[in-house]
């Protein structure tokens, strides 16, 4: 049974949006950078990743090979889109009030980031090794080398981020019950102002504190007849 207060339920609905909070949240800057790598790796090869040489057949510039101009498109656009998400769902987290829904939120990120993590290091070997592989003859005038170079850099930034963000919901999945791990959400501190709570001690005197968590110190009260009684007194030899 999950607590009441599990993935920061208990505060649903009492955080108030900040939008200077949410987008200075490290987890947020994470997510538009990789929504940002994840739009250029796709863009460089759509503009320039094809060429055409003495035929209207294009030409994928990593080998020639049609699969790795493919593969960096649909990874590229899954990624764009799921960077979109999350951060919608970052949005959105404050107000779900179910404690089932949150841990389902949680998972979905901690799973997507971790596939999203290990297609890139694929994609980064893939497209590094058809590059590699790909004759200088077979590009005349270098047409899309900065392209292709600049897939390859952006798809080792993308590995880079998304481990973040992978290790990030794997620490707030295993440490759930935590209040303040959510974008903007944080726990409120004590007031500075809280009135002083007296708890009444056996003397009659009071105990005067001003943290109104503290609960009130263990008392026992003694038997006058106990404290009159004598020690037995040992035998004589």
């Amino acid at each position: 049974m999950q607590p009441a207060g599990a993935y920061g339920a208990g505060k649903a609905g009492s955080v108030h949006f900040d939008a200077v909070a949410f987008f200075t949240h490290p987890r947020t800057i994470l997510r538009l950078m990789s929504w940002v790598f994840s739009m250029v790796v796709f863009s460089c090869i759509v503009n320039e990743g094809y060429i055409n040489i003495g035929s209207e057949r294009l030409l994928c510039v990593f080998n020639n090979n049609a699969d790795a101009c493919n593969y960096g498109i649909t990874i590229g656009v899954a990624c764009f889109l799921g960077s979109i998400f999350f951060l919608i769902l970052d949005y959105y987290f404050p107000s779900i009030s179910s404690v089932k829904d949150r841990r389902r939120a949680v998972l979905l990120d901690l799973i997507f980031s971790g596939v999203a993590s290990f297609l890139w290091f694929v994609g980064f070997c893939f497209l590094a090794n058809q590059w590699q592989a790909t004759s200088p003859d077979e590009l005349p005038l270098a047409q899309g080398s900065d392209a292709a170079r600049a897939t390859i850099a952006f798809c080792f930034f993308s590995i880079l981020s998304w481990a973040v963000l992978t290790l990030s919901a794997l620490r707030r999945f295993l440490t759930g019950s935590s209040q303040n791990l959510f974008t903007w959400q944080h726990l409120d501190p004590a007031p500075s102002n809280a009135r002083a709570t007296p708890y009444p001690i056996a003397n009659g005197a009071t105990i005067v504190t001003t943290n109104p968590y503290q609960a009130p110190p263990f008392t026992e009260t003694l038997d006058p007849q106990k404290l009159t009684q004598q020690r037995p007194m040992a035998p004589a030899f």
